[in-house]
């Protein structure tokens, strides 16, 4: 579904709705389009982690990431072997 941006301020929760039951919503400025809506995955705390880094969350479970919570990880940066 595409839709202009004024629609999409004025139906918002609508195009939520949609997009949690699977369907994909381009936003456009002008007919052109800007944006995409989709439905969120869920992930685990490492994936969250891994992908805000600009990893790729599909290798880090092929090679066994440890999932480390934020805590563990500001311990590990700030006390380096």
């Amino acid at each position: 579904m595409k839709v202009n941006v004024g629609q999409a301020k004025t139906d918002l929760s609508k195009l939520l709705r949609q997009v949690e039951a699977g369907e994909e919503v381009v936003i456009a400025r002008d007919g052109v389009p800007v944006a995409r809506l989709v439905r969120e995955e869920q992930q685990t705390a490492g994936q969250r982690f891994l992908a805000s880094e600009g990893s790729m969350p599909e290798l880090a479970a092929i090679l066994d990431v440890p999932d480390y919570t934020e805590e563990e990880l500001d311990e590990i940066y700030d006390n380096p072997i």
